[in-house]
């Protein structure tokens, strides 16, 4: 049956939703080669996935994930695609956790770096707050601190026969995408960074389509897949079933633009010095706006702000006020010494 679905890709054909849905669904269950699997997203990276594949197949992670139970009014999760190639620090990490200290419940989905330089839990590793956690600790975590990390692995296992493909070939995949739609919360409020604004209008119909209540899905016209520092960025919003778009920058916000060397890590330990330095107010400039204009959004997304505006405003003050720092060292792993400077 694979082989069907593989061979109509090649012919230049889209599947339905139906077909892909029943294609992950197959990857997922170990029905499928390595090699194939390669072909396959690799087929779909070149020529591009339509909303419907995307729709099939994010319906397909949802069926095999490990689900939490757990439900709040301000609960929201900010994840990026990754794959961007521009080896910023974990802007989306720093802006949940920022978020969470302004009051919001933050299910932060995320895994090792694939395609970047520093993955969510490889910073967090840095930072030493738990990582792999059991389904309990993350809903305890969430009520009682209001931040979990739902690290991948442990709840999608059966994406466990994609990962030797993935590293292989080592670009951005579908399984790039994928991530931020299959939040084991199964979040309705979400801030989403993806590398291209063509896939954002993508990712707004699967998300309005599966009952999403507030999203922004963000791409920077520098190819950030965050609300970038530099210059303008494209939002596509999902909001009480309607879809639309606009274009913000940071002089909207009374920040000013910077430029990327600013922002840019070789590994998870500079991404991890560079964010705590943010959060002890010994880092200004481009690296703190950044995390101002993400968590921001994230604010206005949880329902915590009425707009962004108010949102960057709230932000600015939390790690002026040291509210980040404070959570930060709340959730460290019980027992483990500080060596990130």
């Amino acid at each position: 049956m694979f082989k069907a679905y593989l061979t109509k890709l090649i012919d230049g054909a889209h599947l339905s939703a139906e077909e892909a849905e029943k294609a992950m669904d197959l990857m997922m269950n170990g029905q499928v080669t390595s090699s194939q699997i390669a072909s396959f997203i690799s087929i779909l990276r070149f020529r591009g996935e339509t909303s419907d594949e995307m729709l099939g197949f994010t319906k397909a992670m949802r069926g095999h994930m490990k689900p939490i139970t757990y439900e709040h009014p301000h609960l929201i999760d900010t994840c990026g695609t990754g794959g961007d190639g521009a080896s910023t620090f974990n802007i989306s990490t720093a802006s949940a956790i920022v978020a969470a200290s302004g009051g919001a419940k933050v299910a932060k989905h995320g895994n090792r770096a694939v395609s970047s330089s520093s993955g969510s839990a490889d910073v967090l590793e840095q930072l030493h707050l738990p990582v792999q956690q059991t389904l309990e600790e993350a809903t305890e975590n969430l009520q009682s601190k209001g931040m979990s990390f739902l690290f991948a692995p442990i709840y999608h296992e059966a994406m466990k026969h994609a990962v030797a493909p993935r590293k292989e070939i080592g670009f951005r995949t579908i399984f790039n995408l994928l991530g931020p739609l299959a939040n084991p919360v199964r979040c309705k409020k979400q801030v989403i960074g993806v590398f291209s604004s063509d896939y954002a209008f993508k990712m707004a119909e699967v998300l309005n389509e599966l009952g999403s209540e507030h999203v922004l899905i963000v791409s920077g016209y520098d190819g950030l897949d965050e609300i970038t520092i530099t210059g303008k960025t494209h939002v596509v919003e999902v909001k009480k079933g309607m879809i639309t778009s606009y274009t913000i920058a940071p002089e909207d916000f009374g920040l000013e633009s910077g430029g990327l060397e600013d922002i840019q890590v070789s590994n998870s330990i500079q991404s991890a010095q560079l964010i705590k330095q943010i959060f002890q107010n010994r880092a200004t400039g481009s690296a703190k706006n950044i995390v101002c204009l993400n968590a921001g959004a994230a604010l206005y997304v949880s329902g915590i702000a009425d707009t962004i505006y108010k949102g960057v405003e709230l932000a600015t003050q939390l790690i002026e006020t040291n509210k980040p720092y404070e959570l930060l060292q709340l959730m460290k792993k019980v027992g483990m010494s500080e060596h990130v400077n």
